[in-house]
């Protein structure tokens, strides 16, 4: 098994961990990951607020930060930066993103990568996940999923920037996208993940599907899970999330002869060369300190930086009837069903978020 998702806190990782590398016949370190988008516990403004700073090294602060303490609880891998080029405001995974322009969001990816890897033998740094590859920003009618049909032009010119920009500064691993590429799930294309990723672009770590990516193939048509899966593996996909197509059905195809032995021995060397520039080979348990759980998560240091990045974030287009600067005589009107929900502020895909009441606004 690679990895598991979305399980929070040293107390439980450590005790699955222990059952991987003391009671199982490989023994073999588990990886485990969770959406770690804008920040962990401390909330940073969603990435798309970020963008808006301009500023490459409260960027990767943020990154730094958030990687910090999803350490500190457990966690190795995030599942960011998300630096799909989005121009159709449709698309509901705007919020996520750095908006449409790629040189911006090639910068942005950089610094995202810098702030979570780092050094990757620490304790402080995380494994990063550029997603989603490629073009899931450019959905048609901005439909999430949906076809993306476009130019070879346009694709190396205004969307595969961000990704490659991440490929060159190191990042760990690459998430393939839902959308058909040329007809093709990308989750299923070779020529997106073997020629253009690894012979064009030199990538070295390990590429994993979006959620149950697998599964959806069979309804773009292109067989059964025995079939898709196959078709998944043999374009360069190594880690199967969650839909169990690898696991249910590699071995009959290999019986069968759809798929080599040294096919699957790629698929699991890089995921172990992933384990092992993190050290979890040297150190199962290097994220399962539990007196970092209790100092580093949520403190004030993280959340006055927080606090700072967040105000570069702002933007007002128009400064009609001089709003700023306010006037201390002034008064300012919160509207709308968040005014007074403390609870829900931590913002879009904020899996991890529990203690945003405990913030003070």
């Amino acid at each position: 098994m690679g990895g598991l998702f979305n399980i929070k806190g040293v107390e439980k990782i450590k005790a699955i961990q222990k059952v991987a590398v003391e009671e199982s016949r490989m023994k073999i370190p588990m990886l485990f990951g969770m959406d770690v988008i804008h920040g962990y516990e401390t909330t940073f403004p969603i990435p798309l607020g970020l963008s808006c700073t301009w500023d490459m090294k409260a960027i990767e602060q943020s990154a730094r930060i958030a990687a910090t303490e999803a350490s500190a609880d457990g966690i190795g891998w995030t599942f960011s930066p998300m630096v799909d080029i989005s121009r159709d405001p449709r698309w509901g995974r705007v919020s996520e993103g750095n908006g449409e322009d790629p040189y911006l969001g090639s910068q942005i990816a950089r610094a995202m990568v810098k702030g979570y890897q780092g050094d990757l033998r620490s304790n402080n740094n995380i494994l990063a996940c550029v997603k989603h590859y490629a073009l899931y920003g450019a959905g048609e009618a901005g439909r999430d999923y949906n076809t993306v049909d476009m130019s070879r032009i346009r694709m190396y010119n205004e969307y595969f920037p961000p990704y490659k920009a991440a490929v060159d500064a190191g990042v760990g691993s690459v998430m393939a996208s839902f959308n058909e590429i040329d007809g093709i799930p990308a989750t299923g294309n070779r020529w997106l993940l073997t020629d253009v990723l690894r012979r064009q672009w030199g990538f070295k770590g390990f590429v994993v599907t979006d959620y149950t990516g697998i599964n959806e193939m069979v309804d773009h048509g292109l067989g059964d899970l025995q079939t898709v899966s196959a078709l998944a593996l043999k374009a360069g996909v190594d880690m199967d999330m969650v839909g169990e197509g690898f696991l249910k059905t590699l071995k009959k195809s290999l019986a069968e002869k759809k798929i080599t032995t040294a096919e699957i021995d790629m698929a699991c060397r890089r995921m172990l060369e992933a384990k092992y520039k993190l050290g979890l080979f040297k150190d199962p348990y290097k994220y399962c300190d539990e007196a970092r759980a209790k100092n580093e998560i949520f403190t004030e240091a993280n959340r006055k930086i927080a606090r700072q990045i967040a105000a570069q974030s702002f933007v007002l287009l128009k400064n009609q009837g001089h709003t700023l600067p306010l006037k201390k005589s002034g008064k300012i009107a919160l509207i709308g069903p968040l005014a007074d929900a403390a609870n829900n502020m931590a913002g879009t895909w904020s899996v991890a978020q529990s203690k945003i009441g405990l913030y003070q606004f």
